[in-house]
């Protein structure tokens, strides 16, 4: 029993040195995650154009280093942004100070980085407020990297993410990074040295697409003018167009309720046309014979009824024979010999 004891004491001490460690350990994390400080600050507000990105916690620097963080972000008048931030006590915040907002890293993080100005050197009193005449927001990366886009079209994405952060840097006005920027761009340069026959031709390519669209100015000029005149019909007649198809929409209704009452007997019409056509494919060569002998039959036809609604005939010659009792036959002729039966 009493070495039970002694090792359940020993459990519990170190499950007390365990938590001890651990309270200690989650609090040293929230104080660095939550940039909790402990020692006395002064709070000042800064007035910007555009204070994109920047959220309470982000850090205030001078010279690099942190000397405080933000504490509030608030819209006044719809216009401009105020910032509230506090800054250790030992910090020196002068009438000229400036206040410029600045890219941490890639992923759009911001600090605000406090500079001594030209003029009044004297301490800035606690809770004053930063004009905007001496305040500088973010630079517009979306306008930087949009200049540089046909060169970024040609890097991989590592030398992109590269040369990004060096040109934030530069233009942020942290110089230093400069030499490192020339190394890029000359890498860049060497990019695009490597591809200058795909370069050359695709100049030329576009050379030729060019030049043809030039000589052929004139004719693009009049389709321009045609598709604006024909869009401008179209416009005038819109109303015209939606009555239209309107009326093709409700005919198109009508019509299939038609196809649907005669369907059966519509069905078995198309069958018997497919029989007929079947059959007249079969006396093709007769039917086109009558066809070719039929102007003819129709001329000589039409004599006959040139003097009226109806056909007259004259009788030139007939020919016949009699079968008589002994099988045999009698032949019947008989030749008028009018001049009209020799009429051509």
């Amino acid at each position: 029993m009493k070495f039970l004891d002694k090792r359940t004491s020993g459990d519990l001490v170190k499950l007390m040195i365990f938590i001890i460690v651990t309270t200690l350990s989650t609090g040293v994390l929230v104080v660095l995650i939550g940039n909790f400080t402990f020692q006395a600050s002064r709070t000042y507000d800064a007035v910007f154009t555009d204070a994109t990105g920047v959220v309470k916690g982000d850090d205030i620097r001078v010279a690099g280093v942190k000397v405080g963080s933000v504490k509030n972000v608030k819209i006044i008048d719809r216009t401009r942004a105020e910032i509230e931030f506090s800054v250790a006590k030992s910090t020196i915040v002068t009438q000229s100070s400036n206040v410029a907002i600045r890219y941490r890293n890639l992923v759009g993080q911001r600090y605000l980085s406090v500079s001594e100005g030209a003029g009044n050197t004297a301490p800035l009193p606690a809770g004053a407020t930063i004009p905007m005449s001496r305040t500088q927001p973010a630079l517009d990366l979306t306008v930087l990297f949009n200049g540089f886009k046909p060169l970024f079209a040609a890097l991989s994405p590592t030398d992109i993410n590269k040369l990004s952060y060096e040109l934030i840097q530069v233009f942020q006005g942290e110089g230093g990074n400069l030499e490192g920027l020339l190394q890029s761009t000359a890498s860049i340069t060497q990019t695009l040295a490597d591809r200058d026959q795909v370069i050359g031709s695709l100049i030329n390519n576009l050379n030729v697409v060019l030049k043809t669209f030039t000589s052929r100015n004139a004719q693009f000029s009049d389709l321009i003018v045609q598709l604006k005149t024909f869009l401008h019909g179209l416009n005038q007649d819109r109303n015209v167009i939606f009555d239209s198809l309107d009326s093709v929409s409700n005919l198109t209704q009508q019509t299939a309720d038609l196809a649907t009452g005669i369907r059966p007997s519509f069905v078995q019409d198309v069958k018997g046309l497919r029989g007929v056509a079947t059959n007249l494919d079969k006396g093709k060569d007769e039917i086109d014979r009558a066809l070719q002998i039929l102007p003819i039959k129709l001329t000589k036809i039409g004599r006959t009824a040139i003097y009226g609604s109806f056909f007259n005939f004259y009788l030139c010659q007939f020919q016949g024979r009699i079968k008589l009792p002994g099988g045999s036959y009698l032949p019947i002729t008989d030749d008028t010999g009018g001049a009209r039966c020799h009429l051509t």
